[in-house]
């Protein structure tokens, strides 16, 4: 069982304008024989999952989506070999097409995940083009993830690619992963948890690889 997800702490990066989670002291064992935290922060905080309605009003929330929306089998695209601003193109896709065709979810990985904590992280990470966003719709992907800190470019301020997966189709989009690199270039089973909040207009999650 591989962790794909990040740990949350106060110094973690988040979101450009957004404020960093916080975890404060809400019982102490001294005080009152236990411990337990208080702990804020953003839906989008960390390894997380966005849904339709992270965008449009009326669309799919979280809590809405059948549990087994979360569930299934997923392949990772290795994409490590890019460069800083670069397109993952179809080809990525079409070189293990017949795996593709069967996953629930595709993962791909940059390698994004050792800057994270770095300014680095906040960079001109590769994304996907808009043939890639055309596969994932077209085959009916539960979800799509990646170990960098947006399916758009930070600089994409409209977000081009989120709008065009979520305007019509019930998929999510899984941010921040980590370890991509640790589950080889087969399809195993994938968990992507959300808490089950009302209106869950996104959610940190635990993702998890199960393999054979």
């Amino acid at each position: 069982i591989i962790d794909m997800t990040h740990v949350i702490s106060e110094d973690m990066p988040v979101y450009p304008g957004t404020e960093g989670p916080k975890l404060q002291p809400a019982n102490t064992y001294e005080k009152d024989g236990f411990k337990e935290t208080l702990m804020i922060m953003y839906t989008h905080t960390g390894t997380h999952m966005d849904p339709p309605a992270h965008l449009f009003a009326g669309r799919t929330t979280l809590d809405q989506f059948p549990v087994s929306q979360f569930v299934g089998k997923a392949l990772v695209i290795d994409c490590s070999d890019l460069k800083e601003g670069d397109l993952i193109t179809i080809d990525r896709i079409e070189k293990v097409r017949k795996k593709a065709d069967k996953a629930d979810f595709l993962l791909f990985r940059m390698g994004w995940d050792k800057y994270w904590g770095t300014e680095q992280y906040f960079g001109d990470y590769p994304y996907i083009d808009d043939p890639v966003v055309d596969y994932l719709i077209k085959t009916n992907k539960k979800g799509v993830g990646l170990d960098v800190i947006g399916i758009d470019p930070i600089a994409h301020e409209e977000l081009p690619i989120h709008k065009k997966l979520f305007r019509n189709n019930e998929i999510v989009v899984i941010e921040n992963l980590m370890n991509l690199d640790l589950v080889g270039d087969d399809l195993f089973l994938f968990c992507a948890l959300p808490l089950k909040h009302i209106d869950g207009d996104g959610s940190p999650i635990r993702a998890i690889a199960i393999l054979d």
